[in-house]
């Protein structure tokens, strides 16, 4: 489908106007990403680079969901079967560069999430600052179910955020759901919402940073940021390359063909 304006970004909201609202919503029941929607996403990111009112940014989706992960149905995407390794590595930057224009914001990210939050989509999520979650909602990370490994350096965020084993878990159990309780209970979102309400309580936690002194909630930031993630920029070219490698394989080819077919699939370790 086309992604011609998946994005409306709102500002001047909140105490005195320093909460922004970007929504994504591609006009479906899916909201699954492309590199179109990924480029404007990356796009309203980096937007408030020099934006000095605006303290605070809640990135929601629809009602009905975040983002359903990577759309294995479009033709760019597609592409990337006939693409040469070199072609392919360039191309496989969207993605991170998507999640580190969010997770490298001065302002202080919060996402609002209902109903499903998948693959890349929770990729998004955890590069966000504070997660929102609806208690009816859930998450689930399918790449490895795919024949993917997990990439746009989500592993090393959700090790930050819930430890190991729990991220181990996430990743390789790749068809279990991770409901908004459960979720919360491993440290991966901040707080829960009643179904439908994930963005107005994303916005009460907005309005309550917004009261802050904006240059003190920036640096205190930067700081927290630095310290925390001082180490994940050196596996992340390993991270890009082994996806790149894994989108050679002929399991990868078996795990998209299986689901785009409604299968299961047969994988042969090559």
């Amino acid at each position: 489908m086309a992604d011609s304006s998946c994005l409306t970004i709102e500002k001047g909201l909140g105490p005195e106007g320093r909460i922004a609202v970007v929504r994504f919503d591609r006009g479906d029941n899916l909201n699954a990403m492309s590199p179109e929607a990924a480029r404007q996403l990356t796009a309203a990111a980096r937007s408030f680079e020099d934006d000095a009112t605006t303290s605070v940014v809640v990135l929601t989706g629809t009602v009905k969901a975040f983002c359903a992960g990577f759309d294995l149905k479009d033709a760019e995407g597609q592409s990337r079967r006939n693409m040469d390794l070199g072609t392919l590595r360039r191309h496989l930057k969207i993605g991170p560069r998507l999640c580190r224009a969010w997770h490298e914001m001065q302002q202080i990210t919060i996402g609002a999430i209902e109903g499903f939050c998948i693959g890349g989509g929770v990729s998004i999520a955890v590069a966000l600052d504070f997660r929102v979650m609806a208690r009816d909602a859930h998450m689930r990370l399918p790449e490895i179910g795919l024949g993917m490994n997990m990439s746009w350096q989500t592993a090393p965020r959700m090790l930050h955020l819930i430890g190991p084993a729990r991220t181990k878990q996430a990743l390789l159990l790749a068809d279990d759901r991770i409901m908004a309780p459960e979720a919360l209970d491993w440290g991966l979102i901040e707080m829960l919402a009643e179904p439908g309400h994930a963005f107005d309580t994303a916005m009460v936690l907005a309005a309550k940073i917004a009261a802050q002194p904006p240059l003190s909630v920036a640096m205190t930031k930067l700081t927290v940021n630095r310290l925390a993630h001082a180490l994940d920029d050196l596996a992340s070219h390993m991270e890009d390359d082994q996806f790149a490698l894994a989108s050679l394989t002929e399991d990868n080819k078996e795990g998209v063909n299986a689901f785009l077919g409604r299968r299961p699939p047969r994988f042969k370790g090559w």
